[in-house]
């Protein structure tokens, strides 16, 4: 599985890329032909989408600044899918879980309950296997093995969310950095030509705050997928010791009898 998940992740930061250079070079094309239009006493700008809009103010805000912007989002972008896909794979229905070896332990036994727990998907199934394959040491044995791999697959489910924080932080503080640089040759600009052109200033400046917009945009767009992974996350994790409580409630009564 965790092969599928980084073959997966792969494909779509090359499909993002592909898209990526597309989308740059249409700009390109957009902007220079909005050029030839203007030379010709049109004006294109209230015609021009809004994704032909975002691809030509990217084009101005130079590759330099903003190539690590779009490789922020990139990256962000691929280890939120593969999170995404992992977390969905993982969520399992406890309740029938729960129903399931509560009925194979009462008609075939442990052995029976833990071939159900094998071939059911999930870190709850991994959990109850885990719980089952100790209780011939008593049920205390089999309830810190229940809590103990339960922090494995909760370390499991948080693998790499870390990441997509960095960039979230990172994405908007490259754009002010872009930003400062800027306006720190915009400055240099007006100092070597020795006068104060207001089209000198604002072209230098526009250019300069691309960064910092298409920064915080990336930053808005990870904090979405950030928050609905986490959120995700913090659903399985209680289902996941909901699950882990009726376990031991399970194999204690289970004790009693046998």
């Amino acid at each position: 599985m965790k092969r599928l998940f980084s073959i997966l992740a792969i494909t779509c930061v090359m499909l993002l890329t592909s898209v990526t250079y597309t989308n740059v070079y249409g700009a390109t094309t957009a902007v220079s032909l909005e050029d030839d239009a203007q030379e010709e006493g049109t004006s294109s700008t209230e015609e021009r989408s809004f994704t032909q809009e975002m691809k030509a103010r990217f084009i101005e805000g130079g590759a330099d600044y903003m190539s690590p912007v779009l490789l922020c989002l990139i990256l962000g972008l691929a280890v939120s899918i593969e999170r995404i896909i992992y977390l969905n794979n993982s969520t399992t229905n406890s309740k029938k879980l729960v129903e399931g070896v509560e009925e194979a332990l009462n008609s075939g036994g442990v052995e029976a309950a833990k071939e159900l727990c094998r071939n059911t998907v999930g870190p709850v199934a991994s959990i109850f296997y885990q719980g089952l394959d100790r209780i011939d040491h008593g049920v205390d044995s089999a309830e810190k093995a229940v809590v103990s791999y339960g922090g494995v697959q909760m370390g499991q489910l948080e693998k790499n969310v870390s990441w997509i924080g960095l960039f979230i932080a990172l994405a908007p503080m490259l754009g002010f950095l872009g930003t400062v640089i800027g306006m720190i040759k915009a400055f240099d600009q007006i100092e070597a030509a020795g006068t104060m052109e207001a089209s000198l200033v604002a072209g230098g400046i526009k250019v300069a705050l691309l960064t910092t917009v298409f920064g915080l945009i990336v930053a808005i767009i990870l904090q979405v997928f950030y928050n609905y992974i986490t959120a995700k996350i913090d659903s399985i994790v209680n289902d996941m010791e909901d699950a882990s409580i009726s376990l031991v409630d399970l194999l204690a009564d289970y004790s009693k009898k046998n």
